[in-house]
């Protein structure tokens, strides 16, 4: 069973120096004259036990309850009270056996509170003393002038003390508690479930644009699996080209170095079988001049197939460029951003001037101005978009100078055929006329002629593979260029096309227009994916996956509330519904007893408390107002809650209300109401404050004798000035105060006395 073992005071109130009282007896008493700060022993222990009530402590600001010196003492800055009590059976749920509570206050109002010398909050004493029924101003701290409390209380007021000396105001702090979180919760609640609706449209446009986004992957992905096919058939194809003009060249080559080696031979015995011969040397002259008109003419062929691939290829690209660029022009202005934004500033000036003066005439006059400036925007971009035109055809213009040198190399190409002709025509001529000047000659020179023709012939095939092998290095080179515009766009992962298992022979046999078929599909996709964009892809992604994570993070927490809200309301219901029946219960347990000691108070009668609802409030005027227009009228608590109302009835006595008792009544019907309520959960302790003050000397003595009956459950600190109730006490403690104003404690024990006396 918990105890109480003593209580120290330091500084509070008249108790200047360090005073402890032991509790060792189950009845002390502590007497003393009037001002000698007995009373004080009864507020110490509703101090240290929590209170916060300075009336209840007859002060009005916390530096009241400290020592305020005297002539001879000093003041001091701080009041201590610390309460002990035996905690072996541990009733409190600490691992001490002893426990000690302890409460500062320093006279700027502050409070430290302690559980065996730790700092605590005043929360986690109540917690504390709620386990064994003890309460700062709970029914078991009567101080004087307190006795008909209950009597007079209002049924709401009744009701808590009640609830109070039952132990269930640990209840309602649970259901207070579990109120707050609940209401806490659906503040959670309401605030997520707002910041998820804010995040809603922000997920609607991210989704979209993800959607978009997969949309561009998903055609990168067509587009690179079509692409990886196409460079890797391009790849085999322009390998085999290249070998198979290897291979048709070296023919033509071969023939061309031996005809070179025959003619330089015959051309040396022709020279030295005819050094004096004119005609001979003209002869030679007249080749040499072929040969040259020949190789003006194969350089000229070489140049035109140049610059025709040049044509073409440049065609090509500036006809992709064109389209892309006008594309972008159509759909875009190309006005320069500061010139824009000059334009909004003297608009939103025209409108602002307009607006402030209110005249209709000035804002018509504002709406020309600003369409005149609007249409002088327009017309800024048309000569934006003309001047881009020009740019474009001027970059049109080189490639006309190239087809104007081709026609030029292809004049020179005629004239130089001409020139051919006409030296084969001399030479021919002079050819017959050497024949006949020199027969002996004839067949080297006829021969001679052979070979020339057939080196002319070979001549032609070399050059016509030569020029089907720059065509080639052209084509190679815009296949690089291919490869480098794929990884901008799709990646490094092109590059696997050469892994691709695609033969040389299915290569081959597809042919050029399939393949050609596949590079307009490809263009056609680049410029679809273009038109989609997918600039900042990446990051967008990112941000929505971020996005969905904290909604699916908020939905979870949505859940877990509303099972926390749910949980909440469950625990609260069951917490009502045990303190209505511990409350019922109690009731009836409380009515047995209190029957039992007004009985014995009064000799009879009868006394009970009894559950009632508050009566109706009537309305007020300003009610009938609301009420009229509609609004709600306010309803007090305590018309919400039942409440308790004591009926009396005292033998051979008619009585019309409690208002009717004397002041010894009122006195007794209030001590059997207390003693009964301390037996139903009899607290660990009682302080009774001059409760016994207006008793007669016959019912002090039946005080006594329910004195000796609560001591049975209960240790009972009395505070008297009545000899019948001092003589129950086992301990008596005597207040006195000197002339420095400070309160000091004398004690004395029965046993010791009856001991003394004996002897």
């Amino acid at each position: 069973m918990l105890r109480l073992k003593k209580v120290e005071l330091t500084g509070f109130k008249s108790f200047a120096r360090k005073t402890s009282l032991d509790f060792g007896a189950s009845i002390t008493s502590i007497v003393g004259p009037n001002g000698s700060g007995k009373s004080n022993v009864a507020e110490a222990l509703r101090f240290v036990l929590g209170e916060q009530s300075m009336k209840s402590m007859r002060g009005k600001r916390g530096e009241d309850l400290i020592f305020n010196g005297s002539k001879v003492v000093g003041r001091l800055n701080r009041a201590t009270v610390a309460i002990t009590f035996d905690n072996s059976d541990h009733v409190f749920d600490i691992d001490y056996d002893e426990v000690v509570l302890s409460r500062e206050v320093y006279r700027d109002g502050t409070n430290e509170y302690m559980i065996n010398g730790t700092a605590v909050r005043l929360k986690d004493i109540v917690e504390l003393l709620s386990v064994a029924h003890i309460g700062s101003s709970a029914h078991h701290i009567i101080s004087q002038g307190e006795t008909d409390r209950f009597l007079f209380a209002s049924i709401h007021e009744r009701r808590i003390m009640v609830e109070d000396a039952l132990g269930l105001r640990i209840y309602q702090y649970k259901i207070s508690e579990s109120e707050r979180k609940l209401k806490k919760t659906e503040e959670n609640l309401r605030e997520i479930t707002l910041l998820r609706k804010e995040l809603a449209p922000r997920i609607t446009f991210l989704k979209r644009q993800v959607e978009r986004i997969e949309r561009v992957r998903k055609m990168r992905d067509d587009l690179s699996s079509i692409y990886r096919e196409y460079l890797k058939r391009e790849e085999l194809y322009l390998e085999h080209s290249r070998k198979t003009l290897k291979e048709e060249i070296a023919g033509p080559e071969k023939e061309l170095r031996e005809l070179d080696e025959k003619i330089s031979e015959a051309r040396s015995h022709i020279e030295a079988s005819g050094k004096d011969n004119m005609n001979s040397g003209e002869v030679l002259k007249l080749e040499s001049d072929i040969r040259s008109a020949r190789n003006r003419k194969d350089e000229a062929s070489r140049r035109l197939g140049r610059i025709e691939g040049m044509i073409e290829f440049e065609m090509k690209r500036r006809e992709k460029e064109k389209e892309r660029k006008d594309t972008e022009i159509e759909n875009e202005a190309p006005i320069p951003l500061a010139r824009v934004r000059e334009a909004v500033h003297t608009i939103e000036e025209i409108s602002d001037s307009a607006l402030e003066d209110g005249d209709i005439e000035r804002v018509k006059d504002a709406l020309g101005r600003v369409r005149v400036l609007l249409r002088d925007l327009i017309e800024e971009a048309v000569k934006m978009r003309e001047l881009h035109t020009e740019k474009v055809a001027e970059n049109l213009g080189d490639v006309e100078q190239m087809r104007i040198d081709k026609e030029e190399i292809e004049r020179q190409m005629d004239s130089l055929r001409e020139e051919e002709s006409h030296v084969q025509e001399m030479y021919a001529a002079m050819k017959m006329s050497v024949e006949k000047e020199k027969d002996e000659t004839r067949d080297i020179e006829r021969e001679l002629f052979t070979m020339m023709s057939q080196r002319n012939e070979a001549a032609l095939k070399v050059n016509s593979v030569r020029s089907k092998m720059f065509d080639l290095e052209r084509e190679e080179q815009e296949f690089k260029n291919e490869i480098i515009e794929a990884g901008v766009l799709i990646g490094r992962e092109v590059l696997s096309y050469m892994d691709l298992p695609i033969s040389m022979e299915d290569t081959i046999a597809e042919g050029r227009d399939v393949q050609k078929a596949k590079k307009k599909t490809i263009e056609r996709m680049k410029i679809r994916i273009e038109e989609v964009g997918v600039g900042g892809g990446e990051d967008v992604v990112k941000e929505y996956d971020e996005v969905m994570e904290r909604d699916a993070f908020l939905s979870r927490e949505i859940d877990d509330l509303v099972k926390s809200a749910e949980s909440l309301r469950t625990l609260i219901a069951d917490l009502s519904e045990k303190l209505s029946t511990e409350f019922t219960d109690g009731l009836a347990k409380i009515n047995r007893q209190f029957q039992e000691f007004f009985s014995l108070l009064f000799g009879g009668g009868t006394a009970s408390l009894c559950v009632v609802l508050p009566p109706k409030k009537k309305k007020s005027e300003s009610d009938d107002i609301l009420s009229a227009e509609g609004g709600e009228v306010p309803a007090s608590e305590e018309e919400q809650e039942e409440g308790l109302e004591m009926n009396i009835s005292l033998p051979q006595k008619r009585l019309r209300g409690i208002q009717a008792l004397s002041g010894g009544e009122r006195t007794l019907t209030s001590l059997a109401l207390l003693f009964a309520v301390s037996q139903v959960n009899p607290p660990p302790f009682l302080v009774l404050d001059e409760t016994d003050a207006a008793l007669d000397e016959s019912n002090s003595q039946k005080y006594g004798t329910m004195l000796e009956t609560l001591s049975k459950s209960s240790q009972l600190v009395i505070i008297t000035h009545n000899r019948e109730t001092m003589s129950h006490a086992g301990i008596i403690y005597g207040v006195t105060v000197g002339l420095d104003a400070v309160s000091k404690i004398l004690s004395i024990k029965f046993e010791d006395a009856e001991g003394m006396m004996a002897r």
